[in-house]
């Protein structure tokens, strides 16, 4: 019997080091494989038509940067910051801005055919020749002139989320 105890005794730490070797495998695989979106603090700088289109951006900071006919198309920018940006003519075509903060920025001439905006914060933001067409605002903060504003252009259903523009703008 003492012989039997000796072997279940001498067995059960090997089978936790390589229980524990199998699962550091696994989270070392996993860190490898899918590596973390990094927020990258692009603030104050001057990126004039520069090319971020299908980028995952998640949560990066362009505050008061100059983005003037940047391209942005397909890409992921949920939670970024855009606080007084100059998005004069860019390119936002299906970019997902779920949560993005774009308070007081220049959105003039900008095409947001597509995007996603749900839960953004828009007030102050400039519309003027923007392009809104399936665009899903749903749950974004924007002053009432603005409403009125881009409920005039308004059109079209965002085929991500099957909502129509006109409907998240809450135009009557």
């Amino acid at each position: 019997m003492n012989s039997i105890n000796y072997r279940l005794s001498s067995s059960i730490p090997a089978l936790l080091l390589s229980l524990f070797a199998a699962i550091l495998a696994v989270i070392l695989a996993a860190a490898i494989l899918v590596p973390p979106a990094l927020a990258i603090d692009y603030n104050n700088r001057f990126l004039i038509e520069e090319d971020f289109s299908g980028q995952d951006l998640t949560k990066s900071s362009f505050d008061h940067s100059n983005l003037r006919g940047s391209n942005f198309t397909n890409a992921n920018m949920r939670g970024v910051r855009l606080f007084s940006a100059n998005l004069d003519r860019a390119n936002l075509e299906g970019a997902d801005l779920s949560y993005a903060d774009l308070e007081s920025s220049r959105l003039t001439r900008v095409n947001l055919t597509n995007a996603i905006l749900e839960g953004a914060f828009l007030t102050n933001a400039k519309f003027d020749g923007a392009i809104i067409d399936g665009a899903d605002f749903t749950d974004v903060i924007l002053r009432n002139d603005t409403i009125d504003q881009l409920c005039e252009i308004a059109k079209g259903t965002n085929p991500t989320t099957g909502r129509d523009t006109r409907d998240t703008l809450f135009c009557y």
